[in-house]
């Protein structure tokens, strides 16, 4: 039976203020602010709200068979907190229904998993701890930012302790092979991969509105035949986008939520189910692992990198950025800590880039790729100045490579520790009753003994008895 995986992702950019050479060492505050509400509370009115209520509406309806996967980045999750803590409780709202999934991503929407896997493994780590503070699920399904996988972000991923993975079904990746089945990773194959199905996504996502495609427009009926005609052996169909899209992208004034209502019913119609990627992982079986040497995500027609990095402003930017990881991973400095994850989101980068988009892109206050680099830069200065005022340049690698070694080799300690508490915890917990049983049998009351005399009667009797014998009579001689 075949079954739809469909998944929305939600980010929020955070704005960088206009930040000149001279405001190095004097001005710490990198943001604009009256942009950064401006536009959460634009995307939560225009998209965000009306959106996550169908979904509800979707879920009540359909008395569990319609199930939706949400992820959040941490830093789009602090603005929502922020600036429309409504959104915050529609999400709470729909997963009181039982039929969404949180996932887990990055906290700041970065690239850290191209670059440093201890800052990688660390804020994807307080990403699923934070959902589960909010939400109360602990995400067992890993999504990266903008879905870039390769093998070694794969074992990265399962050593954490997911049991899948979200990415791109690349043309390239793929070959012959299709991005309707489950597969696994190359270097472990305990995570499961589910590849997102470019062309049934886009056609929601980007085309949905094009008066000029041939398909437009675009009915719920006639868009899940398409997916009913698939081959039979095809079962698994994962539509990914961004929760954007639902009125951003495609404006509600195209009944684009209306289209989306309407899937459920027209899939139950042609016998095909949903699933959260969760299930898929924990019950589907891989047809095999996939091999993936190189980087994929699921921006451009190129499904790379290099909109992140592609151009030499880019990679300045981004080798200059995590050239300080290490010493902001063992900092305390909370706002340090911050401005970090900001720094980190990919749309610093995506700012930069000279190549042609096919979907227009928005580059805010920047003119130009020149333009954000020259202001991502001088933001970057003052911030490599303040974390080398904690942790002085001067301090040579091996001394720094030491003081984490000393840090991490404790981290690890504690956590032997802690699992041997928790073991000892639940053998005591097992203990407990036996303890309680045994002090119960000595509370009762015991039988009352025979009296002594008795006793005494008792045990004497077959002794004398067995000491008795028979009388003889005396002979005479006469």
């Amino acid at each position: 039976m075949k079954t739809i995986c469909l998944y929305f992702e939600m980010h929020q950019i955070i704005h960088l203020k206009r930040y000149r050479f001279f405001d190095i060492g004097r001005d710490h505050y990198y943001y604009d602010d009256y942009e950064n509400e401006r536009s959460i509370n634009d995307i939560a009115e225009r998209s965000y709200v009306p959106a996550l209520h169908t979904l509800i509406d979707m879920a009540r309806a359909n008395d569990k068979f319609f199930k939706v996967a949400i992820s959040l980045s941490g830093v789009g999750l602090e603005q929502l907190e922020l600036h429309a803590p409504q959104v915050i409780d529609l999400l709470q709202e729909l997963n009181s229904t039982g039929c969404v999934e949180f996932l887990c991503e990055p906290y700041s929407h970065g690239l850290a998993a191209l670059a440093n896997e201890d800052s990688f493994r660390e804020e994807s780590l307080r990403m699923r701890d934070k959902i589960k503070e909010i939400f109360g699920q602990t995400p067992k399904v890993f999504r990266n930012s903008s879905l870039i996988y390769s093998d070694e972000i794969g074992a990265q991923v399962a050593a954490m302790g997911f049991k899948g993975m979200l990415t791109e079904g690349a043309k390239h990746v793929l070959g012959w092979k299709s991005p309707h089945f489950i597969y696994h990773c190359a270097l472990n194959p305990n995570l499961k991969l589910l590849l997102r199905d470019y062309k049934l996504s886009d056609d929601i996502s980007l085309r949905f509105n094009n008066s000029e495609w041939d398909e437009y427009p675009l009915y719920a009926d006639t868009y899940m035949n398409w997916i009913a005609q698939l081959p039979e052996e095809e079962q698994v169909i994962n539509i990914f986008m961004e929760l954007s899209a639902l009125g951003i992208f495609q404006p509600l004034s195209s009944n684009i939520l209306e289209f989306l209502r309407a899937l459920p019913d027209c899939a139950r119609q042609c016998g095909i189910t949903f699933s959260t990627p969760t299930e898929l992982c924990t019950k589907g079986k891989s047809v095999g692992a996939l091999d993936v040497p190189y980087n994929v995500s699921w921006v451009d027609e190129e499904r790379d990198t290099s909109c992140w990095l592609g151009n030499v402003m880019q990679r300045e930017a981004f080798n200059k950025l995590y050239s300080v990881a290490d010493r902001v991973r063992i900092c305390t400095d909370r706002r340090i800590k911050q401005d970090w994850d900001y720094l980190q989101a990919s749309n610093n980068f995506r700012f930069m880039t000279t190549k042609p988009a096919s979907v227009g892109l928005n580059r805010g206050i920047y003119d130009n790729p020149y333009d954000a680099f020259t202001n991502y830069m001088n933001i970057l200065g003052d911030f490599i100045n303040r974390v080398n005022t904690l942790y002085p340049a001067d301090i040579d690698n091996e001394e720094l490579n030491s003081l984490l070694t000393t840090i991490r080799n404790q981290g690890e300690e504690i956590e032997r520790k802690d699992k041997e508490i928790e073991k000892l915890q639940k053998q005591l917990a097992k203990l407990k009753p036996a303890e309680t049983k045994t002090a119960e049998k000595k509370k009762a009351p015991a039988k009352k003994a025979a009296p002594a005399k008795a006793m005494a009667e008792t045990t004497a009797q077959p002794t004398a008895k067995a000491e008795k014998k028979p009388a003889t009579k005396k002979t005479t001689k006469k």
